[in-house]
């Protein structure tokens, strides 16, 4: 049976006629064009838009018609005799202007450029014409048709890329701010982009389009919050609507493409809104889409420049309303869209594609699910939530499930599958494995020489024959290590219930996915085929001991722990991507020290330093590519692999230091307490570290924590450590004096580090010293003599000794 929701349905605002479509405000934008009446001689020119100074000292400038009342174009050209412009951004935080350095060459964004093309949705057109009338530019119809000709298909270009955007904005009615792009031709840079937008997280954005490995890909050189945001006196934009209560029906044919009816509950913010922007899959199509039963219109266009600019696998559509809804009002939403998202590279062994993105999402909220699939009834499908209804329809099989709690993302998996399960202390665990082998695990024939020696008789010459025999290798096991996975998954399921809470669902279903990847989605882990075969089975290039650790044990406790860390407390913006994943791969060598000691979490903590610690061919470490707090702009570094490693490895390295600074039972009690605080809603960075900072033991100061964080999180740096010393006088009132020396790092880099002081007899006696570019001093009375005096490089801290 299907639940039933009762809708508040919302009337229109009274007043408020329909105006008009998204379509057509799209088409306007796209032909807006360049008006010939609106050109100016402009000198001395300034746009101020919080922290973005554009100045425009000298050189025409030609503004776009109106669209619905309003311009939303310009081109600036300083093609006059001493005609220049310039531009002036000063990131704020010292990540950030590591990140512009590293694109530009300067930490400060300081460029005269030629040409501005001008896009925007906020007061800027109007706020230059004004100053145009007070004396800053004159009109000059001699060059109009010029300009027109020249930079009209520039202009037709770029709105054509950002049309859904700038009719969602022109579809707002009494918007406080809006969109601002500037894309620069800049004199020594090139082309590149200045970003105002007031709606994203960080407002502030400057980078360039650029094509690497034939993709078109966008370097975000900075990106930072605005002003007013940063200094509090504007508060962090609120969402314009929320969405709650998902039911999506769903039937995959014999062929498995997706045909599914999604709907979900609207509620409209604290403005009236008409235009709503969602996202899905690009292997999906959205084919239709009702708002309170009513047909909506959608705009489904995508560039790749706004592609780009997300970095990420989905298109965003436009869903927009005849009319305006009214404040707090509540709506129901339906989309029908389809796509081939499920893929098979044979042996009855299949892939879903698009794991958290096969419906229509808006951001990443937390939400009630009914879930109903219709499937071969030879296949198992497996998706979160309690089985509400299961039943055969002939050759197809029709589940629903509905989650007991509200989750971030469903996501499904199906395959010809055998389960085995375990339940303990009200914990359910169902692993599922692929009956057959995934075809690219398959050994390779193994290929025999073998060379006769042929004499006839004992005069004849003697020749070789060589034979070649070919034999097929028998396949691995596929289901080798089911019932183990099940074990170990189990276990950590319920170690990590202990520490952290109870798991936003109790039951955890593990199912097999082709690659050397995992997820873990909420009631869902999707885990790498190699976990389940025999190690000994495994490819060569998997046969490492370092890669035995990952498969075999760190990969599905990662996944498990991210029913915590990802599940019930979500990251705020990509910047706390590191945050998430870290406390799962964190969470994961916890797990790996309880079943094999302290000796084999040191060796992986190990593996990653030395992985972070790689130099390219520009000599440069994998680790210098960018902070942690880069997330996904790491992707963009010269070292493929710097996202995985800094976010993952130094990011549980960022873990094990904060342990050891706070001790063992402080260092999960914060943890408990980020679970608690922040259960189904987000966390950021900054909220660790003030958790962090409420729980120093005697003797650290909060000072220290954000020295800690400064260094080690926001900015990049991994130090070679030498200490000297000396000890004198005569037990048991000796003194030892030292220094310790810090090298391989920038002159602001300081963090407090242990020296471990050990004796013959009795405990280590730690000193924790603050580094600096000089040489810094540490004293401190010993009853007997050091046996030994080090810097635990590697171990406590992430560091190289020298």
């Amino acid at each position: 049976m299907v639940r039933r929701v009762v809708f508040l349905l919302a009337l229109p605002l009274a007043g408020w006629a329909a105006g008009p479509t998204a379509a057509e405000i799209a088409r306007a934008v796209r032909d807006a064009g360049l008006d010939l009446d609106q050109c100016y001689r402009v000198r001395d020119l300034g746009l101020y838009k919080e922290d973005i100074r554009l100045y425009f000292n000298e050189g025409y400038l030609i503004f776009s018609k109106p669209v619905a009342g309003e311009r939303i174009a310009a081109i600036f050209t300083s093609d006059v005799e001493g005609g220049d412009g310039e531009i002036l951004l000063l990131p704020p935080q010292r990540g950030e202007r590591q990140s512009l350095a590293r694109f530009t060459g300067s930490p400060n964004l300081n460029e005269h450029f030629h040409t501005a093309v001008l896009m925007f949705t906020d007061d800027s057109g109007r706020a230059l014409l004004d100053s145009i009338a007070k004396g800053a530019g004159r009109k000059a119809p001699e060059m109009a048709p010029l300009l027109g000709e020249q930079w009209s298909p520039v202009v037709a270009n770029i709105l054509d890329s950002f049309a859904p955007r700038l009719a969602g904005d022109l579809l707002t009615p009494d918007r406080a701010d809006g969109l601002l792009l500037a894309a620069l031709g800049g004199k020594t840079l090139g082309n590149f982009d200045v970003v105002y937008d007031p709606g994203a997280p960080e407002q502030i954005l400057a980078g360039q389009l650029m094509e690497r490995n034939q993709r078109v890909v966008y370097d975000v050189w900075t990106s930072f919050s605005a002003r007013r945001f940063r200094n509090g006196s504007t508060p962090p934009p609120e969402p314009p609507f929320s969405l709650d209560q998902f039911h999506i029906d769903a039937s995959l044919d014999e062929n498995l493409r997706l045909r599914a009816v999604t709907r979900t509950t609207l509620k409209i913010g604290a403005k009236p809104q008409r235009a709503f922007f969602f996202e899905v899959s690009r292997a999906e199509q959205v084919t239709a889409a009702r708002i309170d039963g009513a047909p909506a219109e959608l705009l489904i266009r995508e560039s790749a420049r706004s592609r780009a600019l997300r970095a990420d696998e989905n298109d965003v559509f436009l869903l927009t309303a005849p009319d305006l809804l009214a404040p707090g009002s509540v709506h129901q939403v339906e989309f029908g869209h389809e796509g081939d998202l499920i893929t098979s590279p044979g042996n009855g062994v299949y892939s879903v594609g698009a794991r958290s993105n096969w419906y229509p999402r808006s951001g990443s909220v937390f939400a009630g699910y009914d879930l109903v699939f219709r499937y071969p009834k030879r296949l198992t499908l497996v998706t979160p939530g309690d089985i509400v209804a299961d039943r055969i329809e002939g050759e197809w099989r029709v589940t629903e499930r509905r989650t007991p709690v509200p989750i971030r993302v469903a996501g499904f998996n199906l395959g010809d599958y055998e389960k085995s399960s375990i339940a303990v202390a009200g914990l359910t665990v169902d692993v599922y494995g692929n009956r057959r082998l995934d075809p690219a695990l398959q050994p390779p024939p193994q290929t025999t020489t073998i060379t006769h020696v042929i004499q006839p008789n004992p005069r004849a010459p003697r020749r070789e024959e060589i034979t070649t025999v070919v034999q097929n290798v028998p396949p691995p096991d596929p289901l080798a290590r089911l019932k183990l996975v099940a074990t170990d998954v189990s276990a950590c399921f319920q170690y990590f219930s202990a520490l952290f809470g109870p798991p936003p669902l109790k039951a955890l279903t593990v199912s097999p996915i082709p690659g050397t990847f995992g997820q873990g989605f909420p009631g869902l882990v999707y885990l790498s085929t190699l976990s389940y075969l025999d190690p000994k089975e495994r490819p060569p290039g998997a046969r490492s001991a370092t890669l035995q650790t990952f498969f075999s044990d760190l990969m599905q406790a990662h996944e498990v722990a991210h029913q915590w860390w990802g599940n019930v407390v979500t990251g705020k913006s990509y910047q706390d991507d590191w945050l998430m994943e870290g406390l799962a791969h964190y969470s994961a060598l916890l797990w790996l020290e309880k079943k094999k000691g302290s000796k084999a979490l040191e060796d992986v903590m190990a593996d990653f330093q030395a992985d972070l610690l790689k130099t390219g061919d520009d000599s440069q470490t994998v680790e210098s590519a960018g902070p942690l707090t880069w997330g996904y702009r790491l992707e963009g570094a010269k070292a493929p692999e710097a996202y995985r490693v800094i976010t993952y490895e130094k990011g549980a390295w960022i873990l094990h230091m904060l342990r050891k600074r706070l001790g063992n039972d402080r260092f999960l009690k914060v943890l408990a307490e980020l679970r608690r605080q922040f259960e189904f809603r987000a966390a950021g960075t900054a909220d660790l570290l003030e958790l962090v900072k409420k729980s120093v033991p005697p003797g650290v100061t909060p000072e220290s924590i954000d020295a800690f964080f400064d260094n080690w999180v926001y900015s990049t740096g991994i130090p070679t450590l030498r200490v000297r010393y000396s000890v004198k006088g005569t037990a048991p009132s000796l003194r030892i004096s030292g220094t310790v020396e810090q090298s391989a790092v920038d002159k602001n880099f300081s963090v407090d580090i242990p020296v471990e002081i050990q004796f013959a007899k009795g405990t280590t006696q730690t000193v924790w010293v603050r580094t600096s570019s000089d040489p810094a001093s540490f004293s401190a009375a010993l009853k007997q003599p050091p046996v030994r005096v080090e810097i635990p490089a590697g171990v406590r801290v992430l560091a190289a000794k020298k």
